[in-house]
């Protein structure tokens, strides 16, 4: 019962969010059946997990679409929850994030923002084309006492699919990836170091960071040039000084096989494996200052170059930071296959069908009315997937703080058993499932909560109910 207090108590801090009681008693009703719900299909699962009776489900897809929920507030609230109860992972003074794409297919034609996506990837059950959601996301990377790490979710918004010619300037998903990090560390109220593949190495991501005065971790590719400063004449000459010197290609950097330091790998999981690295600060001309890169040589994973735009961070640091960017892929696999966080199936009643391979839809040429419904029906995915962020993030705090409490619940039996680790958002979820028809029997009479639950439930449906009467 331990666990369904500190989840309640926790979601209790957030209802600040909601404009009315009984739309912050819904939403705990969605966060609750959500970490205890036994399958991932939609809204209608959240019914059969907290027993209740099928004409609430209008009630719940209203919640989604209601602006009593407000969205703004919710994030600020989840992330100031965030950076007081887990503990982050630091290097050189800033507190280290992770961001990512993700992709989520969507089968339905009437949902705005659906366009043809491309996924890259070796695996062949995964199609090449899929027509979806493409969203960024923003994580928290946080340690735990045992020394695991994690990426807990802050923020994850979809950032294509609609398409607005009057837009000026126009927004590529860089611009908005930079502007979604600036708002979550501005409510953080903390120095960052944003960590992230090679796709956002760009000045369009590190020019913003830099004039807030965060840094970037990523990497770039091999055939990637920098150049050395140029030497200044010690008389001054007309015109302006001259600032690039020799063009350097960084994969003839590896060459030099005498400059590489051997040292353990840094990485997380790597014991008794041993790397050679090279660090070079050099001026890249993208952003015009600056920047350090790490050249590394894996015994088995070959050559890596990685860049850091914060000179004051050892090339040591920077790889083992690098190396946590995979803790987001593991986050976006419990939250897609566990939690169901993108599993929402909200349509648009008079929405123009989308075609197979559309790459958007323009709202700029319709009427005002359908605008407004395009942006409701936006803002109900955006509550749904902000949601879905705040039950990962409850679970992976009970995982965290509540270790033994939660294997201590757990009835049943996994043969990856682990009491000394963190356990998964799956073993929190069953260990919560198992224990909810407990609380809510036990504390009927002492929280509105359960109170609010059980006057709209299908009572035959909670087990236990006819033995505790």
């Amino acid at each position: 019962m331990n666990l369904w207090v500190e989840f309640v108590r926790c979601a209790y801090a957030l209802r600040s969010a909601c404009r009315r009681k009984r739309t912050f008693l819904w939403m705990v009703v969605v966060l609750v059946a959500w970490a205890a719900r036994p399958d991932l299909l939609g809204v209608t699962s959240f019914i059969r997990a907290s027993f209740l009776e099928p004409t609430n489900y209008p009630l719940l897809l209203n919640l989604f679409h209601s602006r009593a929920l407000v969205l703004d507030l919710l994030l600020e609230l989840w992330v100031t929850f965030v950076m007081r109860h887990f503990n982050p992972v630091t290097a050189g003074g800033y507190t280290v994030f992770v961001a990512d794409g993700l992709k989520v297919a969507k089968e339905g034609k009437k949902m705005p923002g659906v366009k043809c996506l491309h996924q890259e990837s070796e695996n062949n059950s995964k199609a090449e084309f899929i027509m979806g959601h493409s969203s960024q996301v923003v994580s928290l990377l946080a340690t735990s006492p045992t020394g695991q790490s994690i990426a807990v979710p802050l923020l994850s918004r979809i950032c294509e699919g609609l398409l607005d010619k009057r837009q000026r300037p126009r927004k590529s998903l860089l611009d908005k990836l930079a502007g979604m990090f600036l708002d979550v560390v501005h409510i953080a109220g903390v120095s960052a170091l944003l960590v992230a593949d090679a796709y956002y190495a760009s000045r369009k991501v590190i020019l913003p960071l830099l004039d807030k005065g965060h840094h970037l971790i990523s990497r770039v590719r091999r055939n990637a040039v920098a150049y050395r400063p140029a030497e200044q004449p010690k008389t001054r000459k007309r015109g302006r000084p001259k600032k690039y010197g020799p063009k350097v290609r960084l994969r003839d950097l590896f060459k030099a096989s005498g400059a590489f330091i051997e040292a353990p790998s840094p990485v997380y999981g790597e014991n008794g494996v041993s790397i050679q690295y090279r660090s070079v600060d050099l001026l890249w001309r993208p952003v015009g200052r600056l920047v350090r890169f790490v050249l590394v040589k894996h015994p088995s994973r070959g050559t890596l170059v990685l860049l850091s735009t914060a000179l004051s961070i050892d090339p040591l640091t920077i790889i083992m930071i690098y190396g946590l960017r995979f803790k987001i892929e593991v986050s976006f696999k419990q939250s897609l296959h566990t939690l169901g966080g993108y599993a929402y199936h909200f349509w648009m009643r008079d929405m123009t069908p989308i075609k197979w391979g559309s790459k958007g839809q323009r709202v700029d040429n319709r009427s005002l009315n359908y605008q407004q419904a395009v942006a409701r029906k936006l803002d109900a995915y955006h509550r749904y997937i902000q949601l879905g962020c705040i039950v990962q993030g409850l679970l992976l705090h009970l995982a965290v703080n509540l270790r033994e409490a939660v294997w201590a619940k757990l009835r049943t039996w996994l043969r990856t058993m682990k009491p000394d680790l963190v356990p998964s958002e799956l073993v929190v979820a069953h260990a919560l499932r198992a224990s909810l028809p407990e609380f809510l029997l036990a504390s009927a009479d002492e929280s509105e909560l359960t109170k609010f639950i059980l006057d709209r439930a299908d009572c035959g449906r909670i087990p236990g109910l006819n033995m505790a009467a």
